[in-house]
């Protein structure tokens, strides 16, 4: 014979459930993601083609950036009127430095802090250019890092292509495959003497066809470093701000030439050859 609970019992049992469940709601609230417009990791080259001058003209001009009215009035009011920003600088395969951890910008007082940051680190840079592993350390930060963005984008620069590493495109399609978006700042300011030596003559091209992606990805190539500071403001706007193009934007300044995404990979091997 099945025997059920008294009516006194079930009452408690409810109780209990109740407040059980109360309970992990109120934890689960506590423990929730801060919602933003765009959770954003600026994804910056610091390999030993860009020397300590140059590496502080990018950090400078992030810097500025965020001190910018354009900048700022695209943060709080480009939808949420908050975003996440993290600022990472990278080199080789296992090369990447976190140097601004995540940070919620939801006002001109935040922003700027945020630049002071970027500013203040310490200068680092290491050999190789791993394009593929700044795109995968990069997908792995949004990871709980406490924010829940409507979008995920990782803002990558440098002055050259992959060399070490995945293949660049297995790790842009690894993450476009979860929802990120990658755009590009193709640094084309080396000069023509050292193409052939770290970095290729289309650089814009190789951004566009092999490592940007996803959702109204867009790449803007600097060819100088008077560019620098306009460029990322323009990008930044459009990222931060929620106004990114339907369809894909790439500016470019060469003539169109076929791509190959292992080009850096082929460079590398013959310096190895020579030096053999």
């Amino acid at each position: 014979m099945r025997r059920y609970p008294s009516p006194q019992t079930f009452v408690l049992l409810l109780a209990l459930v109740w407040v059980a469940t109360a309970t992990s709601t109120v934890s689960q609230a506590q423990q929730g993601d801060v919602g933003v417009g765009v959770e954003l990791v600026l994804a910056v080259d610091a390999s030993r083609s860009i020397d300590p001058d140059e590496q502080m003209i990018q950090r400078r001009g992030y810097a500025e950036a965020f001190r910018s009215p354009e900048v700022q009035s695209a943060i709080l009011h480009g939808g949420w009127g908050r975003v996440a920003v993290t600022y990472v600088e990278w080199a080789g395969a296992w090369t990447q430095s976190v140097l601004v951890p995540w940070r919620l910008i939801d006002s001109k007082e935040s922003a700027e802090a945020f630049a002071a940051e970027i500013e203040a680190s310490r200068l680092t840079s290491a050999s190789r250019t791993s394009i593929s592993g700044a795109i995968d350390f990069s997908a792995g930060l949004f990871e709980q890092n406490g924010f829940s963005g409507e979008r995920q984008v990782i803002d990558i620069s440098g002055d050259g292509p992959n060399n070490q590493g995945r293949g660049v495109t297995e790790a842009r399609e690894a993450a476009i495959a979860r929802g990120i978006t990658i755009n590009g700042l193709p640094l084309m300011t080396n000069g023509s003497q050292y193409v052939g030596w770290g970095t290729i003559p289309d650089l814009d091209r190789y951004y566009a066809e092999c490592v940007i992606g996803g959702p109204g990805a867009f790449s803007i190539p600097v060819t100088s470093w008077d560019q620098f500071s306009t460029a990322v403001r323009q990008k930044l706007v459009l990222e931060l701000a929620g106004r990114q193009p339907a369809r894909n934007m790439v500016v470019r300044v060469q003539a169109p030439a076929p791509v190959d995404c292992l080009v850096g990979e082929t460079i590398w091997n013959e310096r190895q050859r020579r030096w053999d």
